[in-house]
């Protein structure tokens, strides 16, 4: 396999990138959708995600074919077929809504950094799921996920934190995840061998 690199993203076969950024040692799996979002550092996607208007944070793990920030459809009309705001497709004289478009795409899903999201789960949009927390395989997840919490089901629910409160709150002050590429490796072997407790001891977290 290539090795990820600082200045382009790897992006697998088959994938579809439209209005989206990336920063280094990125990844999209292949068949990925990513629309009008924004991958900063080591964030990747695995095969056949669908992930749109949304900030995907520094080190996000997400999970094959996961959607995040799905958009939805105009239920308050008389119809929900995307003839409303896709007319140009059906009509040569007919404009598709931007305005509707502006509206899908203000409503941001944000994913904290070093998060997980497992296989087959649903963020919705206007979403955040705070830094280290982790949703379940198949959940759907509606509203905040606060820090070091996993949350699982449909809709999702907190399951249980990852670490006690004061551990958390410690990592989230050391904020390793702003640091610099050589810094990462040197503490590469502290990251493999350590348990949070004690690499907070040795970083000063």
């Amino acid at each position: 396999m290539p090795r990820l690199s600082a200045e382009t993203p790897l992006v697998h076969p088959g994938c579809q990138i439209v209005n989206s950024t990336f920063g280094g040692w990125c990844e999209v799996g292949e068949g990925s959708r990513v629309l009008n979002s924004r991958f900063e550092d080591y964030a990747y996607c695995d095969r056949q995600s669908d992930i749109a208007n949304t900030t995907v944070g520094k080190f996000a793990n997400i999970a094959a074919m996961t959607r995040i920030g799905p958009t939805d459809h105009p239920m308050d009309h008389a119809s929900l077929h995307h003839f409303l705001y896709r007319s140009s497709y059906y009509w040569d004289d007919a404009e598709d809504d931007a305005d509707f478009f502006a509206r899908r795409s203000a409503r941001r899903t944000v994913i904290g950094p070093d998060t997980w999201i497992g296989h087959g789960a649903i963020v919705k949009p206007d979403v955040t799921l705070g830094a280290g927390s982790i949703v379940a395989s198949g959940a759907v997840v509606t509203r905040d996920v606060p820090p070091y919490m996993i949350v699982a089901g449909t809709p999702a629910s907190p399951l249980r934190p990852r670490f006690a409160p004061a551990i958390a709150d410690r990592l989230m002050a050391l904020a390793w995840w702003d640091w610099g590429h050589d810094r990462l490796r040197q503490a590469l072997p502290d990251f493999r061998s350590l348990k949070a407790e004690a690499f907070l001891e040795k970083y000063g977290g």
